[in-house]
């Protein structure tokens, strides 16, 4: 015999079913979403036609996770520091380019001034991720010698920035070293 108990137990088990299997496929499919691969533009002039570069001044990204706290203090976490413009400094170094301080009239043809900037952020795997654009431009002519852009996700926002450049730069130097 079906009673009125049975038939409402047996739409509460549908629903809760379903509302399970839809929450489940909704968790997997965030969870495949990916960074979007690195754009390059290149313009007229070419990054291997420069030696030297000058990078414009950065802030630091800090930031911090897994930190807690109450009114007697501030408990567990790591803090992550980067400085956008030291880290592209250093992937330029590794390339075999000179820092200098200002641009040199006499070396301005071989010069290229480097610029920084966040240029978004996307909501990705319960999380988010930081896009960024590097801009090269030649410091004799003003004229743009090319732009890499890139996003990155890691546990901090300083992670995903650490992480955009170095997206953002490996497709430019791994094409110069294949040439």
């Amino acid at each position: 015999m079906i009673t009125n108990t049975t038939v409402r137990m047996e739409r509460i088990y549908k629903y809760v079913y379903t509302s399970l299997i839809s929450l489940l496929s909704a968790c997997m499919l965030s969870g495949c979403v990916s960074m979007r691969p690195p754009v390059i533009h290149t313009y007229d002039d070419s990054i291997e036609n420069y030696r030297y570069f000058y990078i414009s001044p950065t802030g630091d990204y800090t930031s911090s996770s897994g930190v807690y706290g109450n009114q007697y203090g501030v408990y567990g976490g790591t803090t992550k520091s980067i400085n956008p413009a030291s880290l592209i400094s250093g992937i330029l170094f590794k390339n075999g380019f000179i820092q200098v301080n200002e641009v040199n009239p006499n070396n301005a043809k071989e010069t290229m001034i480097v610029n920084f900037g966040e240029t978004g952020r996307r909501n990705v795997n319960l999380g988010y991720s930081i896009e960024v654009t590097i801009q090269f431009i030649s410091a004799y002519s003003q004229r743009p010698i090319c732009t890499c852009t890139a996003e990155g996700q890691g546990e901090t926002e300083a992670d995903d920035v650490r992480k955009a450049i170095q997206s953002a730069l490996k497709p430019l130097f791994n094409s110069k070293r294949q040439n």
